[in-house]
């Protein structure tokens, strides 16, 4: 079958990728669309020093993971929604024709396997994929598989709301408004969270921070979002989402937050960065790192999304096939042409 994979930071068509076969408590599935995450511009280009960094840090929890070989080829996309097209023995799931999507680890008997980068297991800029049963959760309401397959991004703005511990009567600062940033807008909004001041150097990603249910924009390159935020605001006790991640950004937040705000970190920093602790201690802020979401979260997105209650189209800027995947990690470089680009089938 054919796949986009990495190879020597390059994305590349392979057409001779061996046939994934079901076997007992897999889903084999037919890719429909996958989305294009800003991590995996990321892997592209620095993927050894994630490898690197993440290999250098103590006290994550031990669940099998292994970090992939990049001297081989690495299959990636982890957006996505596919239809069942085989299950395997002895095993309950969907049955085949069934719209799925699923969060993008596999579950063995030897622990967990990442299918986000991988050197053995197809991912979503692939024809067809394999899926662990017991994660593959059903699109339901005739959801089109293009909103379906931003599931996943939606999940990873709904936990850092949730994490945040934001609540009616509080408002909300969303500095980047990026993927990332949208959905947490997104997440904030479907709680009435008001008001919500965003920011962004793009007017196209201005634009649609105000239809994901941003009450104030503001252009970065001109403005001060924490004046605007004293404009807005009100004197609620604020929470802030850093979602750019790029050195530097979390000690801007840690000196001009307003006192006693709440800090939380989801764009995520490849790079070194440093801080100035006496900020932080001087105004009693607080910081809060998050990563990813739980399976709840996950199928609350999917509900969201298939309910109406988000509406992620606005966000789908873009189209392509396999062939198309290392043009389009080019476009995506470019924040004013393109927020979310869709491998389709």
């Amino acid at each position: 079958m054919r796949s986009a994979v990495l190879r020597a930071g390059k994305m590349i068509v392979r057409d001779d990728v061996e046939d994934p076969t079901a076997g007992f408590g897999q889903v084999l599935v037919e890719l429909k669309a996958c989305g294009i995450c800003g991590s995996d511009l990321h892997f592209a280009k620095h993927g050894s020093t994630m490898v690197e960094t993440m290999g250098s840090m103590r006290g994550a929890p031990d669940v099998g993971l292994t970090a992939p070989d990049l001297a081989r080829d690495v299959f990636m996309g982890h957006e996505f929604a596919a239809e069942v097209l085989e299950v395997g023995p002895d095993t309950a799931a969907p049955s085949p024709g069934t719209l799925v999507t699923s969060v993008p680890v596999m579950i063995t008997a030897t622990g967990v396997q990442d299918l986000a980068y991988s050197n053995a297991l197809p991912g979503g800029y692939s024809e067809r994929m394999l899926l662990s049963a017991p994660l593959v959760m059903s699109v339901m309401n005739g959801l089109d598989a293009r909103r379906a397959a931003l599931t996943e991004p939606m999940a990873v703005g709904l936990h850092a709301v949730n994490k945040s511990g934001i609540v009616a009567g509080e408002g909300a600062v969303v500095i980047g408004c990026g993927p990332v940033g949208l959905a947490v807008i997104a997440a904030l909004s479907l709680r009435g969270i008001e008001p919500i001041v965003a920011a962004d150097f793009s007017p196209m990603r201005r634009s649609l921070a105000s239809a994901m249910g941003a009450h104030h924009v503001i252009d970065a390159s001109g403005a001060d979002v924490y004046d605007a935020w004293g404009e807005h605001g009100g004197g609620r006790q604020l929470v802030v989402f850093e979602a750019v991640g790029v050195p530097g950004m979390i000690n801007e937040t840690l000196r001009s937050a307003p006192a006693r705000s709440r800090i939380v970190v989801v764009g995520v920093c490849m790079g070194n960065d440093q801080v100035t602790p006496i900020w932080g201690i001087s105004k009693e802020l607080s910081l809060q790192f998050v990563l990813a979401y739980d399976l709840d979260e996950f199928s609350n997105s999917l509900s969201a999304i298939a309910e109406g209650a988000i509406d992620v189209a606005p966000m789908i800027t873009g189209e392509v096939g396999i062939d198309g995947v290392a043009g389009a990690f080019e476009d995506l470089a470019h924040p004013d042409r393109h927020c979310k680009i869709l491998v389709t089938a």
